[in-house]
């Protein structure tokens, strides 16, 4: 009885530890991501310690300069993971500059590995993000300079910049070497091959013809 209740606790324990986490935790001081490796492993192999240098934790990313935001939705994001900066790989962290047009937006999307906080550092954006199912509660917030704001892993949000004439930037913090980003409208009207009209019809509750007009857009692509 006691062995299999200490097995019980124990295999709680494990699932409550995968439940729990993200990115798996270093074991070790540093493990630089060997890029070129043909080992395939959730992230990537670690380089010879023996080989690593200051370079591997450094780019010079240029973060303190304005982007293009010449795109349909008015925006850029810059964003440093571990596929850049490889001595990122197995810290959990990566960083990202947001440039938006006035008028801009970095439209509605998801972080399916990483919790994001944003702080803005130039002009003002109104933000927001949506719980799940099936209250679907949406918390936004006018941001202004030097504001934080955090995005919980997973859940849809966004930022808009409101102001006409003035452009806005923010830097943001995610808790993974690799978020991942899903943009909503381009995933469910711009997937290859598309999603059928009978399917997206029937979910939002509209014509096929609207259906494929909105398959029909060019989907913007705000990440660099």
């Amino acid at each position: 009885m006691a062995t299999s209740h200490i097995l019980l606790t124990a295999l709680l324990a494990l699932v409550s530890w995968q439940a729990m986490a993200s990115d798996p935790s270093p074991l070790q001081d540093f493990c630089v991501a060997d890029k070129y490796s043909p080992v395939l492993v959730n992230g990537f192999v670690c380089k010879d310690p023996k080989v690593v240098s200051a370079d591997d934790f450094f780019m010079a990313a240029n973060l303190d300069k304005p982007m293009d935001t010449t795109n349909k939705v008015g925006s850029n994001v810059t964003l440093i993971n571990a596929m850049k900066i490889p001595g990122l790989n197995t810290l959990g962290i990566s960083i990202a500059r947001i440039d938006y047009a006035p008028l801009g937006e970095n439209p509605p999307h998801t972080h399916p590995r990483a919790t994001e906080i944003l702080t803005v550092l130039e002009g003002a954006l109104y933000v927001g993000f949506v719980t799940s199912n099936p209250e679907n509660k949406l918390f936004t917030k006018k941001l202004e300079k030097g504001d934080v704001f955090v995005f919980p892993q997973g859940l849809i949000h966004f930022q808009f910049n409101p102001c006409a004439n003035k452009p806005a930037v923010a830097i943001a913090a995610l808790s993974s070497q690799n978020p991942g980003a899903i943009t909503i409208a381009n995933a469910v009207f711009g997937s290859k091959p598309p999603i059928s009209d009978d399917v997206l019809a029937k979910a939002f509750q509209v014509e096929k013809n609207t259906v494929k007009w909105l398959q029909a857009q060019f989907w913007a692509d705000n990440q660099n």
